[in-house]
């Protein structure tokens, strides 16, 4: 039963790429994605992560540029933590900026400090549901388990991080931290929107 419900996941996930994903709650799914030094990369490689911070993003798109130094100081802050940032690019290759050659040079020339995978097939932005870039996953660990514990924006203002009121994520990672629920456990993820294969 359990073998029958794995190859329906799967189907679903390769038909799919736009149905509703996950919500606060779910069982995520684990993933093996090639990051930009070519090694590939699992949620499960991470022994000693409490969670993580996924974060579907992309070179092009003016929302996800906005907020790169934002994502680079999340995991500065929270790799230490338990939960480090795991970046993932979903776009279909249709704009230049997004090639894999590009999300190497942009990795290297900001020296990121986490993996910035890409997504080929776009099974895992399909099934986790991620509909914009940027949009962020913060997934808690259960044994073997990665439970969805947030959904959506990094903050309340993509225009100036000097002005942000609400800090979504931190305030998320900061509650798992202490034990305490997640509230909001949920916002709209603004950004672009990803962009499907036809």
């Amino acid at each position: 039963m359990k073998k029958l419900a794995f190859i329906s996941a799967a189907i679903i996930v390769l038909c799919s790429f736009t149905g509703t994903g996950y919500n606060v709650g779910d069982k995520a799914m684990d993933f093996k994605l090639k990051n930009v030094d070519g090694k590939m990369i699992s949620l499960s490689d991470y022994k000693t992560a409490k969670g993580f911070i996924v974060v579907f993003t992309c070179n092009h798109c003016p929302y996800a540029k906005a907020y790169e130094d934002r994502i680079i100081a999340l995991n500065t802050k929270y790799a230490s933590q338990g939960y480090p940032v795991i970046a993932i690019n979903p776009n279909a290759p249709t704009v230049d900026d997004d090639s894999y050659a590009n999300m190497q040079a942009r990795a290297k020339a900001k020296n990121y400090q986490f993996p910035y995978l890409l997504d080929e097939t776009q099974n895992i932005a399909g099934a986790y549901g991620a509909a914009h870039t940027p949009h962020v996953f913060v997934l808690q660990k259960s044994g073997s388990d990665f439970v969805v514990k947030y959904i959506g924006a990094i903050d309340d203002n993509s225009d100036d991080a000097s002005a942000v009121k609400q800090k979504y994520v931190e305030n998320a990672v900061d509650n798992l931290l202490a034990g305490k629920p997640v509230d909001p456990a949920s916002t709209k993820a603004i950004g672009c929107t990803i962009k499907w294969k036809s």
